[in-house]
This record gives C-alpha cells, structure tokens and sequence, in this order.
C-alpha cells in the first residue's frame, strides 16, 4: 500500500510540474487591449509614462509611431543611439515649423482658427513655448494672496508680459494673482482677429462680458465709454482706485479742459484759496477767476472740482431726464 501510495503521490507531482512549465504559465500574455510600451520606452520611459494615459499616447504602439508622429524618423536612431532623429522641435527649427506639426491634429481646433494671424505666430512663439506635451512638473507656489491650487496662469504669461505681470501686482488690480482671474478668460492667446487678441470682437465687449451693468443702453451716453473703457481705464492694474490710467479730477480734465469748470491742472501756484496779490494775474492764477473773468471771492474753483464723481456719479451713462441726465449728475 506505501508503495501505491507512493507512485501516485509521484504521479501527480509530475503532472503539476509539467503544467507549471508550460510557456502560457510561465511567461503569461497581455491582456487583449493592454497597453505596449513602445520601443522608444526602453530609453525614455519618463517622457512615455507622461503621455501613456493622454490622447497623445496609445494603447498599441510597440513600434514607436505615435512618438515618430512628432519627432520624426527613427529607424536610424534605433540602430544607433548617436544618430539623433530629425526632429522639428530641436534647437533652431523656425517656430513656424513646430506649430505645424502640432497642428496636423490640432488645426480643427475652433480656438486656432486664427492662429497664424494671431500676434503669437507673427512674433515666432512656438507651441512648446507654452505647453509641455510631456508634462513638465509643476510645484505652484501658494502664498496668502492665492485662492487656488492650480498653476497660476499669470506666471507662465508673464515670462514674456512682464510689465504686464509687473501692473497686477498694483494696489487697484483685477484678482488675477489671486487666481480668480486667468488672462484666458479675456485673452485667446491661440490667435484672435480683435485688439489684443481679446475673446470678444471689441474691448468693450470683453469687458461687458462681467460688467454687464456698464454696457446700457443709455438715454445719455458717455462718448469715450462708448468707444473704449481703456480710455480710462487699465484693466491689469492701477496705482489709483477703480483701475484707472489717472486720478482725479486729471483724468476728467483731459477732455474736459476749460469746460465750464475750469480745466487748469493742480500746481503749487494756487490751492483752494486765491493768494494774495492774484487778482490781476490770470495768467498764474487761472483758477481764481471765473468763467466771465472777474475775480472770485478769494476761493479758487477747485475746492469744489477735487472729485467730478463727487456730483456726476452716472458718469458711464445715464437715463435721467434732462440736466440731470445730460450732465450725469445726481
């Protein structure tokens, strides 16, 4: 009976070996739909695990063609590490060139309609400039003025737009460096046909696309509101308050000068008070004299003209009958 026992235990140990050394076992198949690395990743496996998962990767591609889509012929390279392939994104090939290959599969992209009229292909801005295809790491910085979390768009922008940068930093800015305003969110930087490359046809029309308060219609217009809010305005930042190119009553007095208020700019000549001894110089002392020319009572006229928002507070456009309305007063 051992001996039986024996021959059977063995028996079946020999079966199971030779099941165990079958090639099916021993070096197991992929997955039908598994994703093959390409030949490239025997060497560059960092920049293929970037892009595996994305659209520019694939799920079958041993032979490295998606990787040859973009950076050219390999067969060379393959035999000989040293013959590098003739890439389009090597140093000294024109921008031109570059985008080109980006946009044999991007070019139905509605956003790149206008890209080479677009201010960005006419100054030789390539893709990569911007966009890193194999992801480059990114650690953003948070600080106590930042909401967010993500990569602030400000700082990839203003490697090149550095006065730009430079005025969002101002004490009267839209929350750009906050991360609640992103430049794409006014800007197609991909090409536009409009000033700056704005979203919008108009400047204005950008800028009504969050100030829907502003763009009317009125039943008295404000004539530089109608025709640009950068007139006074700048929408990246200000030193003064409300973004605006300057303080007042200066910024009003650009066009309006001498217009029944009277329009002289502030000097160490006169302040709210007529000095003594101006009363024939009107030269000097402008202020202190009225719109007929006689004499003030020794006030200068600019003790009322120090703030014009103080009384004309519709000042983008108003629907108020008559003087009121005219005038954008209260």
């Amino acid at each position: 009976m051992r001996i039986k026992s024996f021959i059977a235990a063995s028996g079946v140990l020999a079966i199971l070996a030779a099941f165990l050394a079958t090639p099916a076992l021993a070096q197991p198949k992929p997955a039908a739909g598994a994703p093959v690395a390409p030949v490239c990743a025997n060497c560059h496996l960092e920049q293929w695990n970037a892009i595996d998962l994305t659209a520019h990767g694939a799920k079958t591609d041993a032979d490295g063609s998606m990787c040859q889509a973009c950076h050219g012929d390999a067969t060379a390279h393959l035999k000989d590490p040293s013959v590098k392939p003739d890439s389009p994104f090597r140093a000294g090939v024109p921008a031109e060139k570059q985008a080109a290959v980006c946009l044999t599969c991007h070019s139905g992209n509605r956003n790149l309609a206008f890209w080479t009229s677009g201010k960005h292909a006419i100054n030789e801005v390539a893709c990569t400039n911007c966009h890193s295809i194999h992801g480059k790491k990114l650690t953003p910085t948070i600080n106590k003025f930042t909401t967010t979390f993500l990569p602030n768009q400000a700082d990839l922008c203003g490697t090149c737009h550095q006065q730009i940068r430079a005025a969002t930093f101002k004490p009267s800015h839209h929350p750009i460096q906050e991360g609640k305003v992103k430049c794409t969110d006014c800007h197609n930087p991909h090409g536009a046909l409009s000033p700056s490359m704005v979203k919008q046809p108009t400047i204005n029309d950008q800028c009504y696309s969050c100030h829907a308060d502003k763009r009317g219609p009125y039943v008295f217009n404000h004539p530089p509101v109608e025709e640009n809010c950068a007139t006074c305005h700048n929408p990246h930042g200000s030193v003064h308050y409300k973004l605006l190119n300057e303080h007042l009553p200066n910024l009003c007095e650009d066009c309006h000068d001498g217009s029944r208020h009277p329009g002289t700019i502030y000097g160490a000549g006169v302040g709210f008070t007529c000095p003594p001894g101006s009363g024939n110089d009107k030269v000097n002392y402008p202020a202190c004299f009225g719109k007929e020319g006689q004499l003030n009572s020794g006030v200068s006229t600019r003790l009322v003209d120090r703030a014009c928002l103080n009384c004309h507070n519709a000042i983008h456009g108003s629907n108020a009958p008559a003087n009121r309305g005219q005038y954008f007063i209260r």
